[in-house]
C-alpha cells in the first residue's frame, strides 16, 4: 500500500513538473495574463481538470515558477558575498555567475522580467517578496565584512537592494544580448565585423562590472562623507 502511494506521489509530481515546464516554453513568447490552463495541458497531454489537482489558477501555477527562477540564484550569490576575497574579486565571480545562471536558465529570466511589472498580482507579488528575501541574504553577507562597521541597519539594506537591482536589471540585459549576439553569428555583419569586436553580452558584463565597482567605491566612502548620519 506505501508502495503504491509512494509511485502516485512521484507521478503527481512529474506532471507537476511538466506543467512547470510547458507553461514556461509557452510563456517565451507571451505573458501569463494571456496564456491559458488548456493550452498548458495540451502540451502536457492531461485533461483541464487534471490541473486544478496541482494548482488552483494560473496565478499560483506563476508563483511557482518565480520561485524555481530565482531560488537557485540567492544561494549562488549569498555563497560569494560571504567569501573574503577582495571586493573586485567578488564582483567579477558574481557577474560570471549571473551570466551562467541566465545561459542555463534563459527562460526563468525572461519570465521574471516580463512578469515582475506584468498584468497578474500574484506573480508580481512574489516577485517582490523573492527579491526582498534576495536583499536580506545579501545584507546579512555585507554586513559581517569588515568595511561595513558602524553601518546602520538601514544603510547596508540599501546597499543590498542597490546590488540586487543591479543583478537582475543585468540578468535581463544580458538575455536580450545573448539573443543579439546568436543572431550576429548568422548575419554578415556578426560574421565579417572587426577582430576583437565587443558583442553585445561583453558589453553588458563590462558595464555591470563597472557598475557594481562603481557602488563598492561609494560604499567605502559613504560613512566619511556622513551617509549614515
Amino acid at each position: 500500500m506505501s508502495h503504491s502511494l509512494g509511485v502516485r506521489q512521484v507521478q503527481k509530481q512529474k506532471t507537476r513538473q511538466a506543467l512547470l515546464d510547458a507553461a514556461l516554453g509557452l510563456l517565451e513568447e507571451q505573458s501569463l495574463s494571456s496564456l491559458g490552463l488548456r493550452e498548458v495541458t495540451r502540451v502536457v497531454g492531461v485533461a483541464p481538470t487534471a490541473f486544478y489537482r496541482h494548482f488552483k489558477d494560473m496565478g499560483e501555477l506563476g508563483v511557482a515558477l518565480v520561485e524555481e527562477a530565482l531560488g537557485s540564484l540567492h544561494v549562488m550569490v549569498r555563497a560569494i558575498l560571504a567569501e573574503q576575497d577582495g571586493a573586485e574579486e567578488r564582483i567579477d565571480r558574481t557577474v560570471a555567475v549571473v551570466q551562467q545562471h541566465v545561459r542555463h536558465h534563459p527562460l526563468h529570466i525572461r519570465f521574471v522580467a516580463r512578469e515582475r511589472h506584468g498584468g497578474v498580482r500574484d506573480v508580481r507579488l512574489a516577485i517582490a517578496g523573492e527579491m526582498d528575501r534576495f536583499a536580506e541574504e545579501v545584507a546579512a553577507a555585507l554586513k559581517s565584512q569588515p568595511v561595513s562597521e558602524g553601518w546602520c541597519d538601514d544603510d547596508v539594506r540599501m546597499l543590498a537592494e542597490l546590488y540586487v537591482d543591479r543583478l537582475v536589471t543585468t540578468a535581463a540585459a544580458l538575455l536580450d544580448a545573448e539573443a543579439d549576439d546568436a543572431e550576429g553569428v548568422d548575419g554578415v555583419a556578426g560574421a565579417g565585423g572587426a577582430a576583437g569586436s565587443e558583442g553585445a553580452a561583453e558589453r553588458v558584463v563590462r558595464v555591470a562590472r563597472r557598475q557594481l565597482r562603481l557602488i563598492s567605491i561609494g560604499r567605502r566612502h559613504w560613512r566619511e562623507e556622513g551617509g549614515g548620519e
